[in-house]
């Protein structure tokens, strides 16, 4: 089997965003499907490519890049020579995502063949993973931060993440530009939601990286430690390591970490070897399910916490194909109140990731990633033609 042709469809999906508090009204969005072609009919596709999760199509510039050089690269090889197109990439410094991409719709395509779910390609380990409740940043008042993590529970999640007030004054209830921080008013949104969820409820906290000093980290993760959160995520610009040694050393609450640093597992072992995590972080954007898969192993063999970052269906795959002594949880989200996360987007017939009462989510057993996808939605919401 070689592969033929390498394409990227993009087409418009409608959204109703979630913006500082408000749900805004629907728009329309891009997203991309990108799609692996071999001269004997098996194809394998990949949703997505930047922002969160697989729900946001390639920029103009990525998809150029995937149909031009990549696709040069990878047109007349054996489309299971994964590992091979993968070293070749990192060595031509190939946009993370790009290479990222082209390795999920080539894991899925190789699941079509076999008819299995790319976790069982992998090596199955569970067939549903714990759920936590992610939100979107800037989410109202601490009131509704207390009332959503409440509502959360009720549905079942035993595990909330807290994204709190960042590029949003929450006094003011304007934009502003990131500084100075919001230390007290996101404390007063742990302090609420842990009155409100209880204390066995799981919870974690997230500011994306954008407390610029050491000393508002080390005081949100006092008081973090004091209202016993799980994980403190991303506290600080992760392009300063040596202040995430400082910072570990010092709390005795897990510091969840690199999030969005490039690299791959290259990053993040050395964070760990640094000592400037106590728990990494990775998802399927930063090396494909390939990287991420040997990021899990260096971690099992270090004994440290791989959380893997965002939603998915690729994520899930793999979560599945690792144990939950070294992948905990599943990242379901972003939520907010009055969006309706269970409605599958209009070019598939169902969500990737159900979740029961008890708070765990099942995996897809269909071949592949799972997707099951209207390709009649696809073509009829397509932008422009080959």
């Amino acid at each position: 089997m070689k592969i033929t042709d390498l394409q990227v469809i993009p087409f418009r999906v409608p959204r109703r965003p979630f913006h500082n508090g408000q749900c805004l009204p629907e728009t329309s969005v891009l997203q991309t499907l990108t799609k692996v072609i071999t001269d004997e009919g098996a194809e394998g596709y990949y949703f997505g490519g930047r922002g969160h999760g697989d729900q946001d199509g390639m920029a103009p510039d990525q998809i150029a890049a995937m149909t031009g050089h990549i696709k040069n690269l990878v047109v007349g090889h054996d489309p299971f020579d994964r590992e091979k197109f993968w070293h070749w990439m990192w060595v031509a410094n190939v946009d993370e995502n790009l290479l990222s991409v082209l390795d999920m719709a080539l894991w899925d395509l190789q699941g079509r063949v076999f008819g299995l779910p790319v976790h069982k390609l992998l090596g199955g380990c569970r067939a549903r993973v714990k759920a936590y409740a992610s939100t979107f940043p800037n989410m109202g008042t601490p009131e509704q931060y207390a009332e959503h993590a409440a509502a959360c529970k009720a549905q079942g999640y035993r595990h909330y993440k807290i994204h709190p007030y960042y590029f949003w004054d929450p006094v003011k209830k304007a934009p502003d530009p990131g500084r100075p921080s919001h230390i007290e008013q996101d404390l007063e949104v742990c302090r609420a939601v842990r009155a409100a969820a209880g204390d066995d409820m799981v919870l974690s906290f997230d500011p994306w990286g954008t407390y610029r000093t050491y000393e508002e980290a080390l005081r949100v993760g006092r008081e973090l430690e004091r209202l016993q959160f799980y994980w403190y995520e991303h506290p600080m610009p992760e392009y300063r390591v040596a202040a995430y040694e400082k910072l570990c050393n010092e709390l005795s609450i897990p510091i969840l970490s690199p999030e969005i640093a490039a690299g791959s597992l290259y990053t993040r072992a050395d964070w760990i070897r640094r000592g400037a995590s106590d728990m990494s972080r990775i998802d399927v954007l930063r090396g494909g399910i390939t990287g991420v898969k040997k990021m899990v192993s260096v971690c099992e063999a270090f004994g440290v916490k791989c959380e893997i970052h965002m939603s998915g269906f690729a994520n899930l795959q793999l979560l599945a194909a690792t144990s939950e002594d070294t992948c905990e949880y599943y990242e379901r989200g972003l939520l907010a109140p009055g969006l309706d996360y269970d409605a599958p987007p209009p070019y598939l017939q169902a969500i990737g990731d159900p979740m029961d009462s008890d708070g765990f989510v099942s995996v897809p057993q269909e071949p592949g990633l799972g997707y099951r996808i209207r390709w009649d939605y696809i073509e009829a919401n397509r932008v422009g033609r080959p």
